[in-house]
């Protein structure tokens, strides 16, 4: 008995039995060459937001201290006391480095310190004595950055922190009163958005606020560029776009122009903003035609 042959074998060889071909592109420049003059383009400045950077972060002066082990109050003993009664343990506290003295009955005895999360930081202790007969007493105990101290990043704003996928259940992300992807409602809608009396209830003035055009153009280059664009490889796979396919609804407003969503429920894009250009292989017109 003869073995059948596959699907896919069958689909190469049978020439009736072919999955839609994308149509043959036209060359638009050409053809605007021939029957349009020839016109200056004048190219508008595309709207971005950039991202927030912190302003270079600044510190006190860094001034080499110079080396000086000379015990000049006798109390090396009582400053390492100090500093590892201040750490909480022995081991935090390393070896005596050195001592800074910029008045006569004052001195700071520098002990490097091996706290987790501050490398190159020094215990500084500092001590004071009234006279040359009294005994040294314990002043301050604080955390020194040195030379070569690892030091905190630049602080950046909660609100310029957060990234897509950070918002879990529960939480809220407060937007800011002069957010320039939002603009008043009454701003919006004679310029940027052509509504009925309808829409106009539905889609505007029952809302305080609405995206404002830099609010669109962030959306829509993000969308654009991102896995549901033309440049995504399961789109440069497909047998046709997306606008084509019946699985396809436009959305409304002003982006609707270039983006719809996918409905769909077997391709990976079901339920999803897509592009007009963008595309899959469950596109409704990939047909197996009957023999």
């Amino acid at each position: 008995m003869a073995k059948k042959k596959s699907l896919f074998k069958k689909l190469r060889k049978n020439e009736s039995s072919l999955v839609a071909e994308p149509e043959a592109p036209v060359d638009e420049a050409l053809l605007d060459a021939i029957t349009q003059p020839k016109v200056e383009e004048v190219v508008k400045p595309a709207i971005v937001r950039k991202p927030y950077i912190a302003p270079p972060k600044t510190y006190p002066a860094k001034v080499d201290v110079q080396v000086n082990k000379t015990d000049l109050f006798g109390a090396l003993n009582k400053a390492k006391q100090a500093a590892i009664e201040d750490s909480g343990k022995s081991e935090y506290v390393g070896e005596f480095y050195s001592v800074d003295s910029d008045e006569e009955r004052i001195a700071t005895y520098l002990f490097q310190a091996k706290l987790p999360g501050y490398v190159g930081w020094m215990w500084a202790v500092t001590v004071a004595k009234i006279d040359d007969q009294s005994e040294a007493t314990i002043c301050d105990v604080v955390l020194l950055p040195g030379n070569k101290a690892l030091l905190a990043p630049n602080w950046v704003p909660y609100s310029q922190r957060i990234q897509p996928g950070d918002l879990g259940i529960g939480d809220v992300v407060p937007t800011e009163a002069d957010d320039e992807r939002l603009i008043q409602t009454y701003a919006a809608l004679p310029g940027e958005e052509e509504l009925d009396n309808t829409q106009i209830f539905e889609f505007g003035l029952t809302r305080a606020r609405v995206i404002s055009i830099i609010g669109r153009d962030l959306a829509s280059k993000r969308w654009y560029d991102g896995d549901r664009g033309p440049r995504a490889p399961i789109a440069q796979a497909a047998p046709k776009p997306c606008s084509s396919c019946g699985f396809f609804i436009p959305i409304a407003g002003s982006l609707g122009g270039a983006f719809g969503v996918c409905s769909n429920a077997i391709s990976p894009e079901d339920a999803r903003v897509v592009s007009f250009d963008h595309g899959c292989g469950a596109h409704s017109e990939a047909l197996i035609k009957a023999e």
